[in-house]
C-alpha cells in the first residue's frame, strides 16, 4: 500500500525519454483493472511526437506539462465494447488509477488531466488523433521521470466516513 500513499500528480519532468517497455508497463497496468462486467471499455493512445504534444496543450489548459513530458498517455472509453450500459468512465477511471500506480512503482511521475465530459475537449482530441466518434477521450496522463518531489501527506480524514446511515 505504500505505493497509494506516495503517488502524487507530478507536473515536472527531466529531460530524458521513457522507454517503450515502461509505456506498455503501466498500460498492461490499466488493463488490469476492473470493470462491470469485466467489459474492459478502453482504448490508450500514446503520444510521443512533439508538435502532437504542442497541440495537446493548445487544446487542454490545464495540459501545459505535456511540453515536458516526453511521453502522454490518452485513456478512451469506448462505450459499444459496454456489456453493462453506463459503466465506461467508472471503468476508465480505475484504468487510470491504475496507470498512474504502476508509474510511480517504476519511478515515473504522471498526472491525470481530465478530458471528458468536457465536449471540446473530447471533439478536439478526437479530430487531433483521428479518433473515431464512438470512442471518448476520457483522460490524458503526461507522464516522464520526475524533476519534482511534491511533499507526502496524509489525506485521510475520519470525520468524512458514516456508519450505516449519514
Amino acid at each position: 500500500m505504500s505505493i497509494v500513499y506516495k503517488r502524487r500528480s507530478i507536473r515536472k519532468y527531466q529531460k530524458k525519454d521513457v522507454p517503450d517497455e515502461l509505456v506498455k508497463e503501466v498500460i498492461r497496468a490499466a488493463m488490469h483493472a476492473p470493470s462491470a462486467c469485466n467489459q474492459q471499455p478502453w482504448h490508450f493512445v500514446v503520444i510521443k511526437d512533439a508538435e502532437t504534444r504542442k497541440k495537446v496543450a493548445e487544446i487542454h489548459p490545464h495540459a501545459k506539462m505535456i511540453l515536458e513530458a516526453p511521453v502522454a498517455i490518452l485513456v478512451c472509453g469506448d462505450p459499444s465494447l459496454e456489456k453493462c450500459k453506463g459503466f465506461w468512465v467508472q471503468d476508465c477511471s480505475a484504468a487510470v488509477e491504475n496507470l498512474l500506480l504502476r508509474a510511480a512503482e517504476l519511478g515515473l511521475g504522471a498526472v491525470w488531466c481530465g478530458v471528458y465530459p468536457r465536449e471540446d475537449r473530447v471533439k478536439s482530441f478526437q479530430k487531433l488523433l483521428g479518433i473515431p466518434d464512438h470512442v471518448i477521450p476520457f483522460a490524458l496522463v503526461p507522464m516522464g521521470y520526475p524533476a519534482e518531489q511534491p511533499i507526502l501527506e496524509d489525506r485521510f480524514k475520519p470525520e468524512r466516513i458514516h456508519y450505516e446511515k449519514w
